[in-house]
């Protein structure tokens, strides 16, 4: 990296307080899982990059807004990330803070050093220069790549729901949720019938709260596991050989033997199988590590969407009427692109590429995306290569 000359004077006088800094290679925004693999790779290929990071740490989602109990959903060879696979002691479902010293000795391992506190602000093309400007807190950096590596899951989804601000109890999202332990034997409204939400809901039960679950949309459970293996697993096997709607009907059909009919207890499955609904709609299916017995023993009571809120309850779609102590939002999350990134319409309103998996990796001009395929880390790491080997080529012929 090198200073950038030559500004007009206005521009100089702007910058007087920050410096404009040159870069060799790619700024990557964002260093969490997506971040980190593409600077890895980049390293791979020769390629020096940058890493510009809003908070003060590495894999922040992570290390701040998750919740104590999380583990991860899927086995570990389905989470690991380009170059260097998890420890071999680590367990076939890592725990979060498992991930977090992985993700830490990734970074260690290829010499990764993002530059914190450097919350961008906007990233733009310049057409004159034919280079990205991207502002951060402290500095302008210039390049002549993109990569955006913020995600899906960037920013908090807090919905709207009528009489919500007249509560009188607690309103936390997933996000500030650390434990049921907080939640003690009081009943707990949580609205999202999602993993975060069933896995909070069986975190609740642990210590003696009543969690009322709103499921508002049909929703797939399936058991985590089938017959010994992953059901991700077997479904990966499976799409191998078979088509995705019969993949699909052999999945129900062992849930079903295993787990029995979900529309029985309020779980009402969509008509969509659950990997071609993912692929569609980006909804994850639930993997279910115990809460089903815990909605079938009565512990976790399956409600109707939340028609208002009151100052002591809330009030359901069926005419039902509880009175509630706290209320949790396992509503999600999304991406904040269109926040920052400026004249640019490769993303949607919502902050995802336009263009569908496979090749919404690439746009134009240098630009590059990374963890937007709705197939998680599978999916990031996936990106991660082609974007390195595209840019490498290019770095290459430079």
């Amino acid at each position: 990296m090198g200073s950038c000359k030559g500004e007009e004077q206005q521009q100089q006088h702007r910058h007087s307080e920050a410096n404009c800094v040159l870069v060799q290679g790619p700024i990557i925004v964002g260093a969490g899982p997506s971040g980190l693999a593409t600077s890895a790779c980049l390293k791979q290929q020769g390629v020096p990059s940058l890493i510009l990071e809003k908070s003060v740490c590495i894999a922040s989602l992570w290390q701040h807004r998750t919740y104590d109990r999380l583990k991860l959903h899927l086995p570990k060879q389905f989470c690991q990330l380009p170059l260097l696979g998890f420890p071999q002691n680590f367990p076939k479902y890592p725990t979060k803070h498992q991930f977090i010293s992985y993700m830490e000795s990734y970074a260690s391992h290829f010499s990764i050093q993002p530059r914190f506190n450097q919350a961008v602000t906007s990233a733009e093309f310049d057409h004159v220069m034919g280079l990205w400007r991207v502002k951060a807190q402290d500095s302008e950096y210039i390049s002549r790549w993109l990569i955006v590596a913020t995600g899906e899951n960037a920013e908090p989804v807090v919905p709207y729901i009528p009489g919500i601000h007249t509560f009188g109890g607690p309103v936390v999202h997933t996000s500030l949720y650390k434990s049921g332990s907080e939640f003690k034997n009081q009943r707990v409204l949580v609205i999202g019938c999602g993993n975060s939400g069933m896995e909070v809901c069986l975190d609740l039960c642990r210590y003696n709260a009543i969690p009322h679950m709103v499921v508002k949309n049909t929703v797939h459970v399936l058991p985590r596991e089938m017959l010994g293996f992953s059901t991700f697993g077997i479904a990966m096997a499976l799409l191998k050989w078979l088509p995705l709607k019969l993949v699909d009907k052999l999945l129900l059909l062992i849930s079903n033997f295993t787990l029995g009919n979900t529309d029985e207890i309020g779980l009402r499955r969509p008509k969509t199988g659950p990997i071609e609904l993912k692929n569609v709609t980006g909804k994850t299916p639930v993997l279910d590590v115990g809460a089903l017995a815990q909605i079938k023993s009565g512990k976790i009571k399956v409600m109707e969407g939340v028609k208002e809120i009151t100052r002591n309850g809330a009030k359901f779609m069926n005419g039902q009427e509880k009175e509630i102590d706290s209320i949790i939002l396992a509503t999600g999350y999304k991406s904040n692109v269109p926040s920052w990134l400026k004249g640019c319409d490769f993303f949607t309103k919502d902050g995802m590429p336009k263009t569908p998996f496979p090749n919404g990796w690439k746009a134009e001009k240098g630009l590059y995306t990374v963890g937007f395929t709705r197939r998680g880390l599978l999916g990031t790491a996936s990106d991660a290569v082609k974007i390195a080997t595209d840019i490498g080529e290019q770095w290459r012929t430079i």
